[in-house]
């Protein structure tokens, strides 16, 4: 009785053993997501869109954190360069990406052009871009440096209007504020910023604007402190549900 009481306890345990080796489950380790901090340094002009991506990557993970610091694209490589800590960096201009060392694979994700930004009820009567070389209207642009500026200026070359800007911004959300606070009678900024500040401000579209498209690239940093989370973040980006929120925030497919 003893022998096949042995017996039957030893088949018992081999047949659970090619049952384990058999299975395809995947251990728990090598199916762990994200976990941390994500520092995300991106540009202005993806305030919101961005914001909300961080919302939902944090509802999609539990437990994580994103943290953004937005600004202009050139400002941003500059920390980077300077040590700032950061994961990932998200640039309105592949310039500024190219500017930054110890970064990954950049990918172009969104497109973005301008749009002529008027307080509401356009006080100033802007109709077109030709109101930018009007001395008697006020008039903002961002400095050439960022991404925002290096597009109205090559707008400008390609038209051959000479800009009489009274504030030269260092990011598209502050050309934007101007305008919002009827500072200026108008300002270059994006397409996405108008739709974005909906009853604040009033859009008007120039055809001159097909002449600057901008790429936004976004890339993993090399010295990144949550790699794996860095990595997890521009997936969220790249997938269906980031290119869902940024064409409603008004952006451009690659």
């Amino acid at each position: 009785m003893f022998r096949r009481t042995v017996a039957v306890a030893l088949t018992a345990v081999a047949a659970l053993a090619v049952a384990a080796c058999g299975s395809n489950e995947v251990p728990a380790s090598s199916t762990a997501g994200p976990a941390g901090t994500v520092t995300v340094f991106a540009a202005a002009s993806l305030t919101g869109a961005f914001t909300q991506l961080g919302k939902d990557f944090e509802a999609a993970h539990p437990g994580v954190k994103v943290v953004f610091n937005f600004a202009g694209s050139s400002a941003l490589a500059q920390q980077i360069n300077s040590g700032a800590p950061a994961d990932v960096f998200a640039s309105a201009a592949p310039k500024n990406m190219d500017q930054v060392t110890g970064k990954g694979t950049a990918t172009t994700f969104v497109k973005n052009k301008l749009e002529i930004a008027v307080p509401k009820g356009n006080p100033g009567k802007v109709t077109g871009l030709k109101d930018f070389a009007d001395k008697d209207k006020k008039i903002a642009v961002c400095a050439v440096q960022v991404p925002c500026g290096a597009a109205a200026k090559k707008v400008f070359d390609a038209t051959g209007i000479v800009a009489q800007p009274d504030s030269l911004e260092q990011d598209v959300k502050a050309a934007l504020t101007k305008v919002s606070l009827g500072e200026v009678d108008a300002a270059l900024v994006y397409k996405t910023d108008v739709l974005a500040a909906k009853s604040k401000v009033e859009g008007i579209e120039f055809p001159e604007a097909d002449k600057a498209i901008n790429d936004y690239p976004i890339a993993t940093l090399t010295k990144a402190k949550n790699p794996d989370g860095a990595k997890a973040f521009v997936d969220y980006v790249l997938s269906a549900q980031g290119k869902a929120v940024l064409t409603a925030a008004g952006f451009d497919a690659p």
